[in-house]
């Protein structure tokens, strides 16, 4: 049951959440931020960054403070799609058979280096992504409305590894990058593992839930009453179209992803105790909605050009509305 919320005790409380997540991660405010933006959007996240930059923890956090569920799953190229989604068992013959539910019954799954996994077991997230259901032996089960899934994957290392297609990276609303932590944050982190803090510890790494469920209900509803002006609307279909119009790029971004743009607005807005998306809103999230969703064209590869640095000159030369 959610109950109603000014656009400032929504951002109070979400402020409540980044407080409570600094606790355990230190040094990685954007990503906090973006991962929260996707929650609150009800979309999925694609973690990324180089192995212990603390992408587990991340997920970990988060969840703890908004009281949710988690479940993690450790992708292997062995994995199969009965390993996430469940499998009906035969425990008792009079009972007959009984469906074993998997670890995506959970609010908020951590695939952990999805790419690890192998294409049919990648595929049989999709369904639970795009529809939050998944359906064994011809039978369909509701995930819930809070189901959201974390996928990490390791950016350098590509052995052994199955990249995800682009109609799964369609599906994640948000690619959020964690680069190296500043060095005053890694001092920050020394000061507290000398003070006896260990991440690889579960009970260091748990914490109490800084939201009711009603509240975290609440801010998603307060999500939806956000006003995008007509004006903000043609500057968000400019930026995704801008895409498809660049030569340089061997793929432009979807309609989902105007779609998905649009909705990482409003939760921006939220975010800043606002009830109406800005354009600086929409600029600033674009790249996190964009960037996995944008395919870079031989040339651009071979100079060494990323997708953030196309997005910012497509951004730059897309017109600001006044």
């Amino acid at each position: 049951m959610s109950i109603p919320l000014t656009p400032e005790q929504g951002a109070s409380l979400l402020d409540r959440v980044r407080q409570s997540v600094a606790t355990r991660v230190v040094g990685q405010e954007a990503t906090v931020t973006d991962t929260l933006v996707a929650f609150l959007a009800r979309g999925h996240v694609l973690v990324e960054g180089v192995p212990g930059t603390a992408k587990t923890l991340l997920v970990r956090s988060p969840s703890a403070s908004l009281g949710l569920r988690f479940a993690r799953i450790q992708s292997t190229p062995d994995l199969m799609p009965s390993v996430v989604t469940g499998v009906t068992v035969l425990r008792d013959p009079a009972r007959g058979f009984e469906f074993q539910p998997g670890p995506v019954f959970t609010d908020l799954l951590l695939g952990d280096e999805i790419n690890r996994a192998p294409a049919k077991t990648q595929a049989a997230l999709l369904e639970a992504m795009a529809e939050r259901q998944v359906t064994v032996d011809g039978v369909s089960r509701s995930l819930g409305d809070l189901f959201t899934v974390f996928a990490t994957q390791n950016p350098v290392e590509h052995e052994g590894t199955y990249p995800l297609p682009e109609a799964q990276l369609d599906r994640f609303l948000i690619k959020a990058v964690m680069p190296y932590p500043s060095r005053d944050a890694e001092l920050e982190l020394l000061a507290r593992y000398e003070g006896g803090f260990d991440a690889e510890r579960l009970d260091d790494a748990a914490m109490p839930a800084a939201l009711t469920a009603s509240e975290v209900t609440s801010l998603r509803s307060l999500v939806d009453g956000v006003r995008v002006a007509a004006d903000v609307r043609a500057y968000i279909a400019d930026i995704t179209r801008s895409t498809r119009e660049e030569r340089m790029l061997a793929l432009g971004a979807s309609p989902r992803a105007t779609v998905s743009l649009f909705r990482a607005a409003r939760a921006v807005a939220v975010l800043e105790g606002r009830d109406f998306v800005t354009p600086d809103d929409v600029k600033g999230i674009a790249p996190a909605v964009l960037r996995h969703r944008i395919a870079l064209s031989p040339e651009l590869e071979v100079e060494g050009r990323t997708p953030d640095d196309v997005l910012a000159a497509l951004l730059d030369r897309v017109r600001v509305p006044e």
